[in-house]
């Protein structure tokens, strides 16, 4: 998801307890728990009324803004790590990652959120890191290929793009939800056959080789005369049109006459002269 989607802390959550994986775009103003860090334990009963529950912060102990996070971190943190072949040549840039928690809210929670990656990519020549994600994939995942994963958004924004324009997904003009769910139905169904063909041309996947089979042509019978023939009736329409449709008429003009449509010269009028086309 992009960080329109990755800032929601609930769609997070909900995710997760669906049993999925993600990773999610994130705004450089998004507070995290450092490493080695999470919020305070509830406050300490004191015997009257009910027990606290309720994870809290102070001044001193709060957490901190992704960037402030990313900034901070040590040099060796850093890595240049290559995803892929792109038009020109390989695409590779800088990233961190560090094992971090969530914070949004969590005062409202009873338990500490889990750790999950924070990604970071801060390309050589800027002045600081650009972009930031959260991921719950493995705590055992390959750097790269958490970096990949990371980068298959450009994939599904050009699936996203070819779906719209080239199957038709944006043409729907409708209003109700039945009509556009059915519409978005059919367009996602074509897009996966594409797709599924797509897999088979080299060198995605070799093509398997398909045995050609004769396809019977189609007999005409002997009184079929095709419209516009010459051996079909003068005219389908005699009341209109009395001349025989298989004969060309031959006009003769014994007096014609050549004319000249255009000047041969330019006459000084005050008014443009008549042109014929």
């Amino acid at each position: 998801m992009d960080a329109g989607y990755g800032n929601n802390s609930d769609l997070r959550t909900e995710i997760t307890a669906l049993g999925l994986t993600y990773v999610a775009g994130l705004l450089s103003s998004t507070t995290v728990w450092a490493p080695g860090t999470g919020p305070l334990p509830p406050k300490p009963w004191s015997g009257r009324g009910r027990p606290p529950k309720l994870m809290r912060r102070n001044r001193q102990h709060r957490p901190a803004a992704v960037k402030t996070l990313a900034i901070g971190l040590p040099a060796k943190a850093w890595r240049t790590i290559t995803w892929r072949q792109g038009t020109n040549e390989k695409l590779s840039s800088r990233f961190a990652r560090v094992r971090v928690r969530a914070a949004h809210r969590d005062y409202w929670q009873t338990t500490q959120r889990l750790e999950e990656w924070l990604l970071i990519e801060w390309p050589k020549g800027e002045d600081q890191p650009t972009k930031y994600w959260l991921s719950t994939l493995p705590e055992d995942v390959a750097f790269r290929t958490l970096v990949e994963t990371v980068k298959l958004r450009w994939r599904i924004e050009r699936d996203y793009q070819e779906l719209k324009q080239e199957v038709g997904l944006g043409h729907f003009e409708g209003r109700g939800w039945r009509g556009f769910h059915h519409h978005a139905t059919m367009c996602i169904a074509a897009f996966g056959f594409l797709i599924s063909e797509r897999e088979t041309i080299p060198p995605s996947g070799a093509r398997r080789a398909r045995r050609a089979r004769p396809i019977p042509l189609a007999r005409v019978p002997a009184d079929c005369r095709p419209r516009g023939s010459a051996a079909t009736d003068p005219t389908s329409h005699s009341r209109f049109d009395h001349d025989d449709a298989t004969a060309t008429p031959a006009r003769a003009r014994p007096n014609a006459v050549e004319m000249s449509l255009l000047c041969n010269q330019v006459r000084p009028f005050h008014r443009p002269p008549f042109v014929t086309q």
